[in-house]
């Protein structure tokens, strides 16, 4: 795999994984919570935890790629978080927003 493909590919690995907490509504990906439906502190344990996922797959992808794991200050972290936070963007309004409104013209036209 060339760093490009690499690169593009962990891209894509992140933007899905920044979404997936906010399109699903299982607890941790697993079972259906007892009150039916998710609250946002799961959301965002769940979106935190693939945050720590997608940086792992990175790291382990950069030792591939590189031969070692070059040293990061925190800048580097704050940058990736900010960058997580815009993939997340689309989830997030999909489930605030756009599908409470799908639902009400689902209910006014039914």
């Amino acid at each position: 795999m060339t760093t490009q493909t690499a690169v593009w590919l962990l891209l894509g690995l992140a933007f899905i994984a920044a979404n997936l907490p906010w399109l699903s509504d299982r607890l941790f990906f697993i079972r259906t919570p007892v009150s039916g439906e998710k609250g946002i502190w799961y959301r965002l344990l769940e979106w935190l935890l693939m945050y720590f996922l997608a940086g792992g797959i990175a790291l382990l992808i950069e030792r591939k790629d590189a031969g070692n794991i070059f040293p990061q200050d925190w800048e580097f972290y704050t940058v990736t978080l900010c960058l997580f936070v815009i993939f997340a963007l689309p989830g997030f309004i999909y489930h605030v927003e756009l599908k409470h409104q799908l639902a009400r013209e689902r209910r006014r036209s039914g």
